[in-house]
């Protein structure tokens, strides 16, 4: 949820090259630039306020500035206010979970007679008790939040030994649930320490200066050079070097790796939204997920899995576990894999998972979803389930996240940043790769012949296209959603995977819209929802393809019949040349015929272009709706 971002620098000269100025660092304008800059590239993530603190050679105590409100009230704080020039500094953005979105509560926090600044992300459970403690002891606390007693805590420890990365260690020993913590210090100008604990922090490697951030977004318009932290690790960066312990002081090292994708792509790139922008992504972004994936004879090749072939082919049960969006790619994932490779699949909310006492095994494969790799109840459940000894695969698009590296296996969808808070061009990713997943295993036990897996293969490559074609007729669709401003609630049915598109429809409906939205499984009609259609009622259906099972086709237009006799404003998706809706629909957004298995990856794109036009034109903030936030990482 919230951002953070960190750095340190030598200082630019005039003239000469900043990694060589020398080992002292000059204080400059940039540290307050990258940590604002960062702190911009991480809004997505949600936020209800923001603040900077920095340190320099010739300033006694931490400078800082901190609102509540957009990132843009701290950048007008900051004009009327100047700070100094500095030589390292750390930013943030605040979800608030302990006190109220205010200026008090926003981080940073300090401490030591304001020498000591920390900002932090997640929650510490054990708050509370510790508060108590330090009250005791004589400290002052100033805010409602978790995060000051972590910051008088790490004050305390530094006292006590004077060296701030065995203060930092000592207080995340301290400290129970969730975190990230960075810390500057007045007494280390050119030192940023931070600390992490089930929450994300990624290191950004430069030349004559360093970087830390929540993900790589903070920082990949400096340095596409990373570094990976491990679970519970403490790291220091100062302008030429990088240091990483664990939280007992034990050397320890990170991963280095390269970010595959440059900082415009975290741009809007001419479109008015993120949003708008990321769904016409969405043919790269399959793509760009299937490149690479088959060699030269067209057998699946996914180089990423590390799971022996012999532990797949002894695989008796799927769980596919995932929370929001991604737990409807699930859903879809669930009917492919099924037909295709006949092993039961399931498909669980992971916040469920882990309290109910699922039944898993050695033979058991658990499939995580997240877009970010960062979602704590996801996470959560990944240790669970290898906890009772299943084979943990995740489908994740953040390299360096923290649920790849938990688990045995990963497919990274290679969708590049995702900064909107409601996922689009993620949720095909991860369906796109939940096919491929699908395909290796057929290919693997051979459920499938090869030449059955190369056609499915073409017709995978062919959606790309498909996908642009949808795109492109797009306008009516946003006109539409134009007209219906004024709806109050909408509903979404489905059959077979039209199901799990009918909820992701609703989904999106409510995440950008405010408007109350439910996806039905269209057969469940009778069962009950059908007393909620009255006169004008918007209902949109999903048609699956005549050309697949011709049975369930009948059956949605039978749907679609019953609705539209009790009043309902039918707004139908169906494919090209399915003349039999016409006479049965008010609305008809059209898509390109393809399998029925592949049509998710088309019939959920009118959908998404709907509510973000509808949320549009009630002047609602489709980027970054309200009390969202793009990764979920506390529980």
């Amino acid at each position: 949820m919230c951002g953070i971002v960190g750095y340190t620098g030598l200082g630019r000269v005039e003239g000469a090259d900043q990694a060589t100025t020398g080992a002292a660092a000059l204080p400059s304008d940039r540290p307050l630039d990258v940590a604002l800059e960062g702190l911009r590239r991480l809004e997505y993530r949600g936020y209800d306020s923001a603040g900077v603190a920095l340190v320099s050679p010739d300033q006694e105590r931490v400078r800082s500035a901190k609102r509540s409100g957009k990132l843009s009230n701290l950048v007008e704080a900051i004009a009327a206010s100047p700070l100094p020039a500095a030589t390292a500094a750390i930013g943030h953005t605040r979800w608030a979970t302990h006190g109220g979105p205010t200026d008090v509560n926003a981080h940073p926090h300090l401490a030591d007679d304001g020498r000591l600044a920390v900002i932090h992300n997640g929650i510490v459970e054990n708050f509370a008790v510790l508060r108590e403690s330090l009250a005791a002891d004589g400290a002052s606390f100033l805010s409602e939040t978790d995060t000051e007693v972590a910051a008088q805590l790490l004050a305390a420890e530094y006292r006590a030994s004077g060296d701030l990365a065995a203060a930092m260690a000592a207080t995340a020993r301290r400290l129970e649930g969730t975190f990230t913590l960075l810390a500057v210090h007045a007494d280390r100008p050119d030192t940023v320490v931070g600390a992490r604990h089930d929450s994300p922090l990624v290191v950004g490697l430069g030349e004559g200066e360093n970087f830390l951030g929540s993900d790589v977004a903070a920082f990949v318009a400096h340095t596409k050079e990373a570094l990976e932290l491990g679970q519970d690790q403490v790291v220091t960066i100062t302008p030429t070097s990088v240091t990483v312990t664990d939280f007992d002081g034990s050397p320890a090292e990170g991963k280095r790796f390269t970010v595959d994708w440059d900082a415009a792509a975290a741009e809007k790139g001419g479109f008015a939204s993120f949003m708008d922008k990321e769904i016409h992504d969405q043919p790269q972004a399959i793509a760009d997920t299937l490149l690479g994936r088959s060699d030269v004879q067209g057998r699946l090749v996914l180089d990423d899995l590390r799971i022996d072939e012999s532990v797949l082919r002894a695989v008796d049960k799927i769980i596919v576990i995932a929370c929001g969006t991604a737990a409807y790619a699930g859903h879809v994932a669930k009917y492919a894999i099924e037909h295709w490779c006949r092993i039961p699949v399931e498909v669980e909310l992971a916040h469920e998972f882990r309290y109910r006492d699922p039944i898993v095994d050695g033979k058991t494969l658990v499939v995580a979803v997240s877009q970010s790799g960062e979602t704590m109840d996801t996470l959560m459940a990944v240790r669970h389930a290898r906890e009772q000894g299943a084979t943990v695969l995740s489908i994740v698009n953040t390299n360096g996240s923290t649920i790849p590296r938990e688990s045995d296996a990963v497919l990274y969808t290679h969708a590049g940043p995702e900064i909107a808070v409601a996922s689009t061009k993620a949720f095909l990713s991860q369906i796109t790769a939940a096919y491929l997943l699908g395909l290796y295993l057929a290919q693997l036990r051979g459920n499938k012949f090869p030449d059955e897996i190369a056609v499915l293969l073409d017709e995978l490559r062919e959606m790309p296209r498909k996908v642009q074609t949808v795109l492109e007729r797009s306008e009516y669709v946003r006109a539409t959603a134009r007209s219906m401003a004024g709806a109050d609630k909408v509903l979404f049915l489905g059959r077979h995977v039209g199901y799990p598109v009918a909820m992701e429809g609703a989904l999106k409906l409510k995440e950008l819209a405010y408007i109350h939205a439910e996806g039905f499984a269209a057969g469940e009609l009778k069962h009950g929802p059908i007393a909620l259609i009255d006169e004008g009622q918007p209902v949109f259906v999903v048609v699956p393809s005549p050309q697949g099972r011709a049975q369930l086709h009948s059956k949605v237009v039978s749907n679609i019949q019953e609705i539209r006799a009790r009043g309902a404003r039918t707004l139908v998706i169906a494919e090209d040349g399915d003349d039999e809706v016409r006479r049965y629909a008010d609305e008809i957004f059209w898509i390109p015929q393809a399998p029925s298995l592949l049509q998710p990856l088309l019939a959920v794109v009118p959908l998404q272009v709907f509510a973000m036009a509808l949320a549009g034109a009630k002047g609602l903030d489709v980027d970054q709706p309200r009390n969202l936030a793009k990764s979920v990482t506390v529980e």
